[in-house]
């Protein structure tokens, strides 16, 4: 499975950059308004960092100007992904820039005939908000569950990438159902490296070597 940063912060990005352990960010337009920066220069600052599918989002939402924005933001990288929302308009422009071999992620998924529609759009992905359903008393994951019946009965290439996620245990049932990519912001992200035991078990260690008396440098 593929993690992707969910930020629009440069230094956040590339100090998870660093670990080795990042393979591509997305932004949305509230990301890119917490920043205080430019769009432009953000995706470009990004994209720019890492080498992996950075996803940029249009923020029109009719298809002539979505097309026009998209024109405009795959000059920012040669990884840039355009970000469309799953409306009329959006999988109009998934379609097309498809045709053109320009990957798309069709955002704000909430339903598997959505789903399914963005697959039969040419999709390179779709981001289920697993958060947001479960904010509604829904099961995010079980939704994620049923899109990856759905693309492995069919056959569909489009990746699913798991996002809104509020949690690690997002992370574990992702990565157990099958999700292509997972999207979280750092602060997840840098939840996954901790468990008290393993807390627990360096601090006997750190105890106990410091009773040696020894230093290794």
């Amino acid at each position: 499975m593929k993690f992707f940063v969910d930020s629009a912060e440069l230094p956040e990005i590339q100090k998870l950059n660093a670990m080795g352990l990042v393979d591509g960010v997305t932004t949305n337009p509230s990301l890119i308004y917490k920043s205080g920066r430019d769009f432009l220069e953000v995706i470009r600052d990004i994209a720019a960092v890492v080498p992996g599918p950075i996803s940029a989002e249009v923020t029109a939402e009719d298809h002539p100007t979505m097309m026009r924005e998209a024109e405009k933001l795959v000059t920012l990288g040669k990884n840039i992904v355009i970000k469309v929302p799953l409306t009329v308009d959006g999988l109009m422009t998934c379609r097309r820039l498809r045709q053109d071999h320009i990957p798309v992620n069709v955002t704000l998924c909430f339903s598997l005939n959505q789903a399914l529609l963005a697959a039969k759009a040419g999709a390179s992905y779709i981001s289920p908000f697993v958060g947001r359903l479960d904010d509604q008393g829904q099961d995010g994951m079980g939704l994620i569950q049923d899109i990856r019946d759905m693309y492995d009965n069919y056959g569909f290439e489009t990746e699913i990438l798991a996002a809104s996620i509020r949690h690690t245990d997002h992370v574990r049932r992702a990565s157990l159902i099958g999700a292509d990519v997972v999207t979280c912001p750092p602060s997840i992200f840098y939840q996954l490296f901790t468990h008290s035991l393993t807390e627990k078990g360096l601090a006997a260690f750190r105890d106990d070597w410091a009773k040696t008396g020894q230093r290794v440098v």
